[in-house]
């Protein structure tokens, strides 16, 4: 292998091990974050969103981890881009999800609850978060060619537990906005993207074993 070529490699595989510090980056923050949030109260009935809502005491901590998060995805990208032509619209999708991901802790912040702020601050954060709902099921589902069996089920599996979590998710956020009280909104908001961080890090480590994976010996 040429220089060039192992230096391409090693570029590859710390772009793919940015799926798995991502996905860890992203549960590390709220958890962080919400400890640091006195009214926060619990991950049952509380909406990540709040934890870097305008004018939230997390809003500081959260948004620059939350960008670095993106970033992290995007980089993913780029590995998964670099792993193989059949990955390439699969890293297109990730790479739009991280760019379009960015929004939110800057232009698309919604407000603290309760507060009484602009109404239209909300339905913009909504609008993007469906958006990026949109973006994860369809990255999900055509990133399921990317592996074997295996991972086909397990890919439409993930895509099943985000659309009944994320439809249960959206009857119970109707009280977000008048500051009523969401019980279990929040820890059904995070099984909806917690499978889809597991499946991050999952595919991670596939495209990983694949580009690493000793070529197969070929009789003569």
């Amino acid at each position: 292998m040429s220089d060039a070529a192992m230096a391409i490699a090693m570029v590859r595989t710390l772009l793919l091990w940015c799926g798995v510090v991502a996905s860890l980056l992203y549960a590390a923050t709220d958890l962080l974050a919400a400890a640091c949030y006195p009214a926060y109260h619990s991950f049952g009935s509380r909406a990540v969103s709040e934890l870097m809502a305008s004018g939230a005491p997390t809003e500081r901590l959260v948004d620059p981890l939350f960008l670095f998060y993106d970033a992290l995805m995007i980089a993913f990208a780029a590995g998964v881009w670099l792993s193989g032509r059949r990955g390439r619209l699969t890293a297109g999708l990730l790479f739009a999800y991280g760019a379009i991901g960015t929004l939110g802790p800057t232009l698309f912040e919604m407000n603290v609850r309760g507060a009484g702020g602009p109404p239209a601050a909300d339905i913009l954060h909504i609008a993007l978060t469906g958006v990026m709902v949109l973006l994860i099921l369809a990255t999900v589902a055509v990133g399921a060619s990317l592996g074997g069996r295996s991972f086909r089920r397990y890919s439409f599996a993930t895509i099943a537990v985000m659309v009944l979590f994320g439809v249960l998710t959206s009857f119970a956020v109707r009280g977000i906005g008048t500051g009523e009280p969401t019980p279990w909104m929040g820890a059904l908001e995070r099984i909806n993207i917690g499978a889809f961080l597991v499946w991050v890090a999952v595919l991670a480590i596939a495209r990983l074993r694949a580009v690493h994976a000793p070529p197969l010996l070929v009789a003569h």
